[in-house]
């Protein structure tokens, strides 16, 4: 291993610099621009000079002009500007080796896929279902070491991906839950939560989460029971409230809506004091769909926060930026256009001004 580090440093120091901000490469082109505005400003200041001095009277009437003194001030002030654009790609050289331990924490996200999860009082364009999916593809963006698993359920549950960090299984996975796959109708948050701590290895809830996105209509009423459950071990819900307060009528597929046993329309609405109860429970916390970035922000704030499971040891790269180099030559180059006058400087002529032979 060593010895492959050691042949890895000689071909860096043998090819150059790698650059750590490529991204930043337009800035180079400061540089022919500034030059390209020097030649131009040079060009207009050497027309202007002819209009008003003739090139036989220039010495005379413009002494210790040097044209090239201002050339060289255009090359300075492009090569400066060169310099400045080579420091902000981020050249780096060599690299120090430090021992790591990656940390992550087991997340278990329950999405509700009711048909009550159809209904569009969030967003007329959307169902509540459709912006569980959206925050979830938010979240798993987000993620770094972090494992996560989806779990759908209504009246049953079952589990759509078992604990993996891979995101794009994840997001193929997501895409397929819908209502279509319930064996159940409903909702039974008790046994999403119990199915989830099933999926827990149950040694520690220190590195253990489980996110609920669901309206919250807890039909079997079990759901603070298992909040109460996983609490025991250790293990915070958070939930994410999909739905309002006013609530929407649920379609039934056929370009209707469902209706109860007397023929009127069940209109479904957010049962957010479920969800606080279930939330409060374990320590974990709630907050509505409408809050922007919702599971991105429990994560951040809250999930990430966990101590989280060491899943690998090993050393990382930590590159040596080398941009001091480049800056200081644009710092030099910068002071030597600044200090270059256009005129040569002033020396006494020794042929004039010499004293008069006073008269005998």
């Amino acid at each position: 291993m060593l010895f492959h580090l050691g042949q890895e440093v000689a071909v860096i120091a043998l090819l150059g610099f790698d650059l750590a901000r490529a991204g930043a490469a337009p800035w180079l082109l400061l540089a022919p621009l500034c030059v390209a505005v020097g030649i131009h400003s040079l060009r207009q200041s050497g027309l202007a000079r002819r209009r008003l001095v003739s090139a036989r009277l220039e010495s005379r009437l413009l002494p210790g002009y040097s044209p090239g003194r201002s050339r060289w001030r255009v090359i300075l002030a492009g090569t400066s500007a060169l310099f400045m654009g080579l420091a902000l790609l981020g050249p780096v050289r060599g690299f120090t080796l430090r021992e790591v331990e990656r940390r992550g924490v087991d997340i278990v996200l329950c999405v509700d896929t009711s048909r009550s999860m159809l209904v569009k009082d969030l967003d007329s364009e959307a169902s509540r279902l459709e912006l569980a999916q959206r925050q979830i593809l938010l979240l798993l963006d987000s993620l770094a070491g972090d494992r996560a698993a989806l779990l759908a359920f209504s009246g049953d549950a079952r589990e759509v991906a078992p604990l993996t960090r891979d995101k794009n299984a994840l997001r193929w996975f997501l895409t397929t839950m819908g209502p279509e796959d319930n064996r159940r109708g409903g909702t039974d948050l008790g046994l999403a939560m119990e199915h989830a701590l099933e999926l827990f290895d149950g040694r520690t809830g220190a590195h253990e989460a489980i996110v609920l996105l669901t309206d919250g209509e807890d039909l079997e009423g079990h759901g603070l029971d298992m909040a109460h459950e996983a609490s025991k071990r250790g293990i915070r819900v958070y939930v994410v409230g999909m739905g309002s307060d006013v609530g929407g009528k649920i379609p039934d597929g056929q370009r209707g809506f469902v209706k109860d046993s007397r023929g009127q329309e069940v209109v479904s609405k957010l049962d957010s004091t479920t969800l606080e109860a279930i939330a409060s429970a374990t320590g974990g916390i709630y907050l509505n769909a409408r809050t922007p970035l919702a599971l991105e922000r429990i994560h951040k704030q809250h999930i990430a926060q966990l101590e989280g499971r060491a899943y690998q040891h090993g050393k990382e790269r930590i590159p040596h930026d080398r941009f001091q180099w480049p800056l200081a030559m644009a710092l030099l180059c910068m002071l030597m256009e600044v200090g270059l006058r256009d005129r040569k400087p002033r020396t006494p002529d020794s042929g004039t001004d010499a004293p008069r032979s006073q008269r005998a």
